[in-house]
């Protein structure tokens, strides 16, 4: 795969809360896909960080264990110079087994930040944070030098909240993006205020703004609307035609940045798909808020019928 082209129009800008590290504005999401080989995977992953970005996520999750093998390997060399988060997906098991097990995937000796992974509740939170609980578990890897910093990934605002005014976290994870629940995006505000940073996700709304999936590029199996004549008066079902309304990739990353979180967490898992959002990013001009809200609309439009939203509380 050739280099990237972009001479680093995305250079380190700004301190990712209390961490003290100095992040790149947009950060390389999940990548991970066991149909691609391993070699293309790494390399997709080194074309993003030629171009300047300088913060990696993975999850052992993440294509059970593939997304880590790549980011160890992608970040082989250059480990200095990035800041690596991985997640701990199971709250009920032993949080230093899943960090050993995920340092021994990664080929690292530690991660910058862990975070635990889909906080979906303030139940969960509560359970997290119970004295002697897993947050507690995961200070101990802190302290034992297993990773720099701890958090949490957030599927709920008020988790959110509760995560920011805690002084638990250095990092909250959570979405941001044309259609996400309109309780967080303020919140990139607060965490700043509190010297939190914040890594944003779902800017694409899982790739159901941008094409006809239920998300992460899995096809919609039945299309709710299009048929196309065949000429011999039957009709058939225009299964290879984009039927429903999409967004740009410049509206997503323009709105994503507008709300200017430390780092905007991109899915980029081919070349192609970097290009458009490097692009994007470089054309960026912040959105005032009327045309905010008209991205808002088209998003709510553009992502029915394609599946649950599962990062916005039910």
């Amino acid at each position: 795969m050739a280099a990237a082209c972009w001479q680093n129009p995305f250079a380190p800008r700004r301190a990712l809360g209390r961490t003290g590290f100095i992040a790149s504005q947009l950060g390389i999401g999940d990548l991970a896909d066991r149909a691609v080989p391993i070699e293309q995977c790494v390399a997709t992953a080194r074309r993003a960080i030629d171009a300047g970005l300088n913060v990696i996520d993975t999850a052992p999750g993440y294509e059970n264990g593939y997304s880590e093998e790549i980011v160890g390997r992608a970040v082989k060399g250059r480990r200095d110079e990035l800041f690596v988060i991985d997640k701990i997906d199971h709250y009920d098991q032993p949080v230093a087994d899943q960090v050993h097990g995920s340092l021994r995937r990664l080929r690292l000796d530690h991660t910058d930040l862990f975070v635990f992974h889909h906080v979906a509740s303030m139940n969960d939170w509560r359970m997290l944070t119970a004295p002697g609980g897993p947050m507690d578990e995961l200070g101990r890897c802190v302290r034992e030098g297993k990773t720099r910093f701890r958090g949490v990934s957030c599927h709920h605002p008020d988790v959110v909240e509760a995560a920011i005014d805690s002084g638990l976290c250095e990092v909250v994870m959570f979405p941001v993006g044309p259609f996400v629940d309109h309780r967080y995006p303020p919140l990139v505000k607060r965490a700043s205020e509190k010297n939190v940073g914040t890594v944003c996700f779902k800017t694409f709304g899982a790739g159901k703004l941008l094409s006809d999936t239920t998300g992460y590029n899995q096809p919609l199996t039945q299309r709710p609307r299009g048929k196309l004549s065949s000429g011999g008066g039957e009709t058939v079902t225009a299964c290879d035609q984009p039927m429903l309304p999409r967004l740009t990739v410049e509206q997503c990353v323009h709105f994503t940045l507008t709300v200017d979180p430390d780092v905007a967490l991109l899915g980029m898992s081919f070349a192609n798909e970097q290009d458009a959002a490097f692009e994007a990013a470089k054309r960026f001009e912040p959105m005032n808020q009327t045309r905010m809200r008209a991205v808002q609309a088209e998003a709510a439009v553009a992502i029915q019928d394609k599946g649950r939203i599962w990062w916005n509380p039910q």
